[in-house]
């Protein structure tokens, strides 16, 4: 068992030996305290919307993410979104992802919300400067990618978000739990989305996503495919996945009725060839958010029929109004 997979089955289930590090738990929770209260906020100058959560990992903030924006876009906004940029090693900072980046240069998320919205997407671990790059190039609405724990980017709303599965784990902080607050911080935020059912009850009342896929394309040919229709003679698939919670993603193609060989890794795992060994015998079903990062690798192994399959947000509607509300915008959803 890898480091990981020890550290995941105890935080999201009982401690056992982590109990030990409690008084580290102590001063992490007590150094948390104070950079909340201690640094400054500066403001961009327009509206700030920051979508985050409590504990590590993922917990489907990009969906949320790429939701916002498409939702902003239609009602006349033109927004932007910061982003740290987990991994990047970009030219310079703070960096202006395209639709040409490459996931070395800006991540894999600023590159897939950048090649799926069409949006400016600045990617700096100083989101205050990333913020201030959107608004010169014309942005009137900043969308932060996680950046709740980051207080000097001043923010109107805060979405946080949180698995609906594994909830907080088993409530602690790190390093005894996954949280990098303690749960009562979720009182404080504007709205709360479980991904999913709440699996365990909450202090908080949470508004419920869900992710909506239902539908592949090939990577080479854009062929699109329903999981549904999938053929039967090849429903026997490989399916990859490195996000922060690889199994929602196989047992989503379980439930369409694939049978799927599972294939997990760490969230944003940087790929190699050796990750595609023995996967050319069935299909292959993998993550958009994979896509970004395996697209050159794929390119070169012709005998692998690969097939993303993209997942969107759905939210209910008393989320966005709540969001509108919150902006200032009128019943009618216009553009203030």
């Amino acid at each position: 068992m890898s480091l990981e997979s020890w550290l995941t089955e105890r935080w999201y289930g009982r401690p056992g030996l982590l109990y030990g590090l409690l008084p580290l738990e102590g001063l992490f929770r007590c150094l948390s305290a104070l950079r909340r209260t201690r640094q400054q906020p500066q403001h961009s100058g327009v509206p700030v919307i920051v979508v985050g959560n409590i504990a590590v990992g993922g917990a489907g903030k990009t969906p949320l993410v790429i939701a916002l924006v498409e939702h902003f876009k239609a009602l006349g906004w033109h927004p932007g979104v910061v982003s740290r940029g987990y991994g990047a090693q970009p030219p310079h900072r703070p960096f202006l992802v395209t639709g040409a980046s490459t996931p070395q240069q800006a991540g894999d998320e600023p590159c897939l919300i950048a090649q799926r919205c069409g949006v400016p997407v600045a990617v700096d671990p100083d989101r205050p400067a990333a913020a201030q790059c959107l608004v010169e190039q014309g942005c009137d609405l900043l969308i932060s990618d996680d950046g709740m724990q980051h207080y000097r980017l001043n923010r109107q709303i805060e979405v946080a978000v949180i698995d609906g599965r594994r909830g907080l784990g088993n409530g602690h902080c790190l390093p005894v739990g996954p949280l990098r607050e303690p749960p009562s911080r979720l009182s404080s935020v504007d709205i709360l989305v479980s991904n999913g059912e709440l699996q365990a009850p909450l202090a908080v009342n949470a508004l419920t996503m869900n992710l909506l896929g239902g539908e592949a394309i090939h990577l080479a040919s854009k062929q699109r495919r329903t999981l549904a229709g999938w053929p039967q003679d090849q429903r026997r698939v490989h399916a990859l996945a490195g996000i922060g919670n690889p199994q929602r993603f196989f047992d989503s193609l379980n439930q369409a009725g694939l049978a799927v060989e599972a294939h997990p890794f760490a969230d944003h795992h940087d790929y190699s060839v050796e990750d595609l060994s023995g996967l050319g015998d069935k299909p292959l079903l993998i993550t958009e958010k994979d896509a970004v990062k395996l697209r050159p690798l794929l390119a070169s192994r012709k005998d692998i029929d690969a097939w993303v399959v993209p997942v969107s947000a759905g939210l209910p509607k008393e989320f966005y109004q709540q969001v509108e509300a919150r902006l200032g915008a009128s019943t009618s959803g216009a553009k203030p």
